[in-house]
């Protein structure tokens, strides 16, 4: 009975040894599970970061800061391009850490780190010449420093403001020059040209203004008609 006891007593042992075994063994030699191959790399972006407020620095001086909801670089496409969908705040420095350039958009594109596009209540404002430039789509090739538009566009300086659907500037030192607009309207100062008034009493009394006007007419007389039977 004894002897019975401890031989069933071994196999029970063995058994919950060999169970104890088996159970990391059958673990370890379940593969992973694997997603779907990647296809088409060139439509996915390399990394998309959320909520940035970035310092960008220029030869170790800090020069740009960004400030945008999401941001997004594709390597793979071309050209390459960074994309903020949702927004994007800009800032210039200048060599004492002062603001001299701000840039904003509700979404804008840089294609090979050169070439911006702007899109969307687009406002560029700089400081130094007192330029502010407000419109809805704006390229700007930082490489040849053209400037473009061919929407609305609205130029405010201290000296003039004006407005048309097709502009075309040049950067020159950081800042915009050279503008070119079509069909375009504004004001700019333009001092004291008022010459001499003309004197009533020539031309008979009548001035020139007057001299051109159109002959009064009497205005024309409705009848009413009589109803016939």
């Amino acid at each position: 009975m004894y002897k019975a006891f401890i031989t069933l007593l071994h196999k029970w042992h063995v058994a919950a040894l060999l169970t104890m075994l088996a159970v990391p063994l059958s673990c370890t030699n379940d593969a992973p599970p694997m997603g779907n191959t990647v296809t088409g790399r060139d439509s996915l972006p390399v990394m998309t970061t959320y909520g940035v407020s970035k310092l960008i620095t220029d030869s170790g001086v800090v020069r740009y800061k960004i400030i945008t909801e999401e941001w997004r670089i594709y390597d793979k496409t071309t050209p390459p391009r960074w994309e903020f969908p949702k927004g994007l705040f800009l800032e210039r420095y200048d060599n004492k850490f002062k603001v001299d350039l701000r840039f904003a958009a509700d979404s804008a594109w840089l294609y090979n780190q050169n070439v911006w596009k702007l899109r969307g209540n687009v406002v560029i404002d700089d400081k130094t010449s007192q330029s502010h430039l407000r419109t809805q789509e704006l390229y700007w090739n930082m490489q040849t420093g053209e400037m473009a538009s061919n929407v609305h566009t609205i130029l405010k300086q201290p000296q003039q403001e004006i407005e048309g659907t097709w502009f075309r500037a040049t950067m020159q030192n950081g800042h915009p020059t050279q503008y070119h607009i079509r069909q375009s309207r504004g004001f700019m100062p333009m001092g004291d040209v008022a010459g001499p008034q003309p004197n009533a009493s020539d031309n008979g009394g009548q001035t020139q203004a007057d001299s051109t006007q159109q002959p009064k007419r009497d205005a024309p007389v409705s009848h009413p008609k009589t109803r016939r039977e």
